[in-house]
């Protein structure tokens, strides 16, 4: 299986090997000890807001509806006065529709994920940040270099880190035993768990792909062949979607939220599936008999962040909430409540003890070298990889 590396001094980073070396760099000893120097002076003290024009009013965001939990809001609200406007979203389409609709409209931020790209360039419906108001160099620079990787054109940035997480597997520790040097995307497959296990159409066609790729029954350099042009796409997931449909029986549940993904767990049958890791290990951290784990394949990692619509009237107070959520204390709160993880220097050493063991048990010895990071998504791959996953669904 390969194994991504962390490029030569001087080397440019490309979208996936900065996501590597972004997840790489919260090792086990990162969230044992507390963070650098770099990360000390924004994890002192509260954060505060220097601009009075902005410390009233108003903020709209279209946000993904587990990326903001409390305390985060109640407390930015707080600090500078500024009132959050709110309207929560499950998928990344749903959000694009959202903006198509509305031409970016009554939304001063939103949340893409740093793989789509190119298809929010395609909408059209952003306008470039300005670096000079935003805290960059809170961030750690391999998330910096992602978005500015990914993310600009013509000059200009459109996109800034928020939270980071992954897609791997989540089960019911009562109901299964596994072990990270076993556990495999193919492991859901497996007879024991006919009529219970829960995912996505295109993550679960993804994760099969990534298991056949593993065993070498699909070589297919990890599923990133999938991504060079669409008949490259065609042959690897026709050999993908029989396998998926022969075993349509195995799905208990198609899970589109964080919401029913932890239903699915709890109240549902599900015990096994292929899910984010901030439902599963929310579930965790409350006690409940969850757990989650990257597997011998690799999680699929993802970067969530902020850009903001052509249309947008509250831009200060935008400005303003970036700068909170990217202080050490805005990081943390985040990654606290969600489950997923923080990007910004010294936010790590902040999380609680129970947040820093669920990390280690989720990316066991060397599953952060194993990790599969979502490439650029262009908008054929989107359109064509949305008809296989209905096909999986219907069938």
């Amino acid at each position: 299986m390969t194994k991504p590396t962390n490029p030569p001094s001087g080397t440019k980073l490309s979208g996936a090997e900065a996501t590597v070396q972004a997840a790489q760099s919260f090792t086990r000893r990162t969230l044992l000890t507390r963070s650098a120097l770099l990360g000390t002076a924004a994890a002192m003290g509260p954060w505060i807001v220097k601009d009075a024009l902005s410390s009233s009013g108003s903020l709209n965001l279209l946000n993904w509806d587990d990326e903001l939990p409390d305390p985060v809001i109640p407390t930015f609200e707080k600090k500078t006065g500024i009132k959050v406007n709110t309207t929560p979203f499950s998928q990344n389409e749903e959000q694009i529709n959202k903006l198509q609709a509305t031409g970016g409209g009554g939304f001063d931020l939103c949340q893409p994920t740093a793989d789509r790209a190119p298809q929010f360039k395609d909408l059209e419906v952003l306008q470039p940040l300005d670096p000079g108001k935003m805290a960059l160099d809170a961030i750690l620079p391999a998330f910096v270099a992602l978005s500015a990787k990914l993310w600009t054109w013509e000059g200009k940035l459109y996109h800034t880190a928020h939270t980071w997480g992954s897609e791997a597997l989540s089960w019911r520790t009562d109901l299964a035993t596994l072990e990270y040097k076993t556990l495999s995307y193919g492991t859901m497959w497996e007879d024991r768990f006919k009529g219970k296990v829960q995912g996505r159409p295109h993550s679960l066609l993804l994760g099969i792909g990534l298991w056949m790729d593993g065993t070498g029954k699909l070589p297919s350099n990890r599923m990133l062949d999938a991504f060079k042009d669409e008949a490259s796409f065609k042959k690897i997931y026709d050999q993908i979607l029989p396998f998926a449909i022969a075993h349509k029986s195995w799905i208990k549940q198609f899970w589109d939220s964080s919401d029913n993904t932890k239903s699915g767990l709890i109240d549902n049958g599900v015990v096994i599936g292929q899910t984010w890791d901030g439902p599963a290990l929310s579930l965790k951290k409350q006690g409940k008999p969850v757990t989650y784990m990257a597997p011998q394949e690799g999680a699929i990692t993802w970067l969530d962040g902020w850009s903001m619509p052509k249309a947008a009237k509250n831009v200060e107070q935008a400005y303003e909430w970036l700068k909170f959520v990217h202080s050490a204390e805005g990081s943390a709160m985040v990654a606290e409540g969600s489950g997923y993880n923080p990007v910004v220097k010294g936010a790590d050493s902040l999380l609680s003890a129970v947040a820093k063991k669920n990390f280690q048990e989720a990316y066991p010895a060397d599953a952060l070298d194993r990790l599969w990071p979502r490439p650029a998504e262009p908008t054929w791959f989107a359109e064509l990889r949305n008809q296989y996953a209905e096909k999986f669904k219907a069938a």
